[in-house]
């Protein structure tokens, strides 16, 4: 890659304000946190003012502010000169959606410097950030590492975000198993198909990333400040990442048998209806044609008249359909049948 990029200085202090007030929508939204000959800058839905402050104050590859203004970038990692590109997703709870997706992290880190971008409000960054505002000694003692650090920090809190979202998915395929077999297998079809798009949705944003990890390990000795103890960092984020991939891997397999259970309850239950109204359909059915038979206003073979009968006839019809309708339900009991 060529040596593309250099730290401009700025002729001003950020945010100070210049000869003519500007109108509010094209001042850049860019937050400054400073210690220990480290700058972090951070930017949250970088739209023109930002692009323009970004060229401004740094010589960044066109390519990658570019990407950085795109809402549909793949996580990667480029690697300059002076500076190192990260895009990376994080899983993001979308309450207006009401349904998980994909929020963009991108980074810019240099020697003395590193710059977040998140297209939407990306909780862990948000944490960090406002910690780090708040606390003068984790301040220092993250800034004072260096920007490798800092960057660990930042992609490991991405990652560690995680946890708590798996957790709310296994709590709920642990309350639909209950559903389940408690009887409710109709109610929970819905629930079902929700938590499995939302495996889905985090399968997707989790996936593409192990590549990045990967080249990571690679690049991440430049910004460690000699610091060969936070190697082992590293490697926990990779190991946190294969973690997540196994919990979903088991929430996938999980979700499919519970799908699978829940259609198997559905498929049972829909066979004892039909089992149980074919028995009575079975049952009727010679009673029915007995009853039509002795209804109809015709003379008998014996010579006798449904009109001019005596009583006990009906008695004889009625009891000889009891009779039969006690041996079929005997007969099907006995095969198993009711």
């Amino acid at each position: 890659m060529p040596n593309l990029p250099r730290l401009r200085r700025p002729r001003e202090p950020l945010g100070s304000p210049g000869p003519q007030s500007e109108p509010e929508s094209s001042v850049p939204n860019v937050e400054l946190i400073e210690a220990a000959g480290l700058r972090w800058f951070n930017i949250e839905h970088p739209d023109g003012p930002e692009r323009a402050w970004l060229e401004e104050h740094f010589d960044f590859h066109a390519l990658d502010i570019e990407d950085v203004l795109s809402r549909n970038q793949r996580p990667k990692i480029d690697e300059y000169s002076e500076y190192l590109f990260l895009v990376l997703h994080v899983p993001v709870f979308d309450r207006k959606a009401g349904r998980l997706g994909a929020g963009e992290l991108d980074l810019f880190v240099g020697p003395d410097f590193v710059v977040t971008l998140p297209n939407q409000p990306v909780p862990p960054v948000e944490y960090l950030f406002s910690r780090c505002q708040d606390d003068e000694g984790l301040r220092e003692k993250i800034f004072s590492r260096g920007s490798g650090y800092l960057m660990y920090r930042l992609v490991d809190d991405s990652f560690d975000y995680c946890f708590p979202m798996l957790r709310k998915i296994g709590n709920k395929l642990d309350a639909l198993e209950d559903e389940i077999f408690d009887g409710r297998s109709e109610d929970v079809v819905r629930d079902i198909s929700n938590t499995k798009q939302e495996i889905i949705n985090f399968r997707k944003v989790i996936r593409p990333q192990r590549p990045v990890l990967r080249d990571l390990e690679k690049v991440k000795t430049r910004y460690l400040a000699n610091d060969l103890d936070l190697e082992i960092y590293f490697d926990d984020i990779v190991d946190a990442h294969e973690r997540i991939w196994d919990m979903l891997e088991n929430y996938k397999e999980v979700v499919v048998g519970l799908e699978e259970t829940n259609e198997s309850f559905l498929s049972h239950r829909v066979n004892d209806i039909l089992r149980v109204l074919t028995a009575i359909s079975v049952i009727v059915l010679p009673l029915t044609l007995i009853a039509s038979i002795f209804g109809m206003n015709l003379v008998l073979p014996g010579g006798g008249d449904p009109e001019t009968s005596s009583d006990i006839d009906f008695y004889i019809v009625i009891g000889l359909m009891l009779v039969i309708l006690v041996g079929m339900l005997v007969y099907f009991r006995k095969r198993r049948w009711l």
